[in-house]
């Protein structure tokens, strides 16, 4: 098979980067090793930035998000016996929305735009730094695949193989600590986002659509999800998120899903080598308390995309030189407020740390300086 951009991973970065490069004119065949139902049925993240919204929809992929997808103004900071509202509407005059990863996959999929070739295993990428790269594969069936093209694009995620074929300087955090995530079969018990310090760990309240709620609590790492009952669970939220407080009441209802979620942040510079360039997870991982992965993931593909129809359609090899410089500036600003936030809210048991934690929060709700820059950041 020949194409002009191979597109290793069909998860929301590589769908997306295809329908882009198919709107520019330029053709793209994407590989995936897993199923088409399982990458469709990933749950991740589910908090746009504003910037994020308005690509997708000037990209003909918004009528869903508009529909179903909930744009909230802010979010909860909240520690034991305070909660505060942060309107990033008043602070930053920008909004996010709550529309989870797996409805973008719905989206991405239904647009048709993106040649896919699903369950293939064994992917190796070959001579990236000439003008002539290709992929090899082997089919579902068996049968040897191989993809010639004129550049390869790595969407494939922290564990693929576009990253380990980049010669590059890898930048690691491991936090010592991870969040067991459930998914339940009830409506939100808040408007927006809680995110709550509280001494015996952090907790946040999220929610999925009107009628699931998406909620976390810190624990240590290497958790087993099943130790928990779900008794457990809801009293452990119910606390840590303030129950009873000020009259507010956390609504427990069936758990649907429970998974542990280490945290780490990852950076790996540059994000290109020769013909191949990488976009999202392939280059960068941020802990979830910034909800910023999606985001930087569509950020990527949106800055490449245009490089690689500068490239191919007009022979201008400027955006793609400065794709890699470019990038990083922006996912170096989100790996900081990620890092912040997360370090902000996550207790470690040493009291000091506790204290300046106490400290923080409360020069944010009472700042506006402290709460525009969390806000800026937040809403992208």
């Amino acid at each position: 098979m020949r194409t002009q951009v191979a597109i290793i991973g069909a998860g929301p970065a590589g769908l997306l980067l295809a329908h882009l490069l198919a709107r520019g004119g330029v053709a793209a065949i994407v590989v995936e090793t897993r199923s088409q139902q399982y990458v469709a049925a990933r749950i991740r993240a589910g908090i746009l930035e504003q910037s994020s919204v308005s690509l997708l929809t000037e990209a003909g992929l918004g009528d869903r998000l508009h529909a179903q997808g909930q744009e909230h103004r802010g979010i909860y900071l909240q520690w034991p016996g305070q909660r505060h509202h942060l309107d990033f509407m008043d602070l930053a005059g920008r909004s996010v929305w709550v529309y989870g990863q797996t409805e973008v996959q719905k989206d991405l999929v239904a647009a048709g735009t993106a040649e896919v070739i699903y369950e293939v295993s064994g992917t190796a990428l070959h001579d990236v730094t000439t003008d002539r790269p290709y992929v090899t594969f082997t089919e579902s069936d068996g049968k040897p695949g191989r993809i010639d093209a004129d550049v390869i694009a790595g969407c494939d995620g922290s564990f693929g193989p576009s990253r380990h074929a980049v010669p590059s300087r890898a930048f690691e955090r491991t936090y010592p600590y991870s969040w067991l995530g459930i998914l339940a079969e009830v409506a939100p018990s808040t408007d927006e986002l809680i995110y709550a310090w509280h001494p015996g760990g952090f907790a946040l309240h999220s929610m999925r659509s009107p009628t699931v709620s998406r909620l976390y609590l810190q624990v240590p790492n290497g958790t087993d999800p099943s130790a928990w009952s779900d008794r457990q669970i809801w009293d452990e939220l119910a606390k840590r998120l303030g129950h009873g407080q000020d009259g507010w009441k956390l609504t427990p209802g069936p758990i649907t899903g429970k998974s542990v979620l280490p945290m780490r942040s990852y950076v790996q510079t540059p994000m290109r080598h020769g013909r191949l360039f990488l976009a999202g997870d392939a280059a960068h991982i941020v802990p979830p308390t910034g909800a910023k992965g999606l985001n930087l993931a569509i950020r990527d593909v949106a800055l490449l995309s245009r490089a690689l129809v500068a490239l191919l359609r007009s022979k201008d090899p400027r955006l793609a030189g400065a794709y890699s410089d470019t990038a990083l500036q922006r996912v170096w600003r989100c790996t900081h407020f990620s890092w912040w936030m997360t370090t902000m809210l996550h207790t470690s048991g040493d009291p000091f740390d506790a204290q300046l934690q106490l400290s923080q929060l409360r020069w944010v709700v009472s700042s506006r300086a402290g709460a525009a820059g969390l806000a800026e950041n937040y809403a992208g």
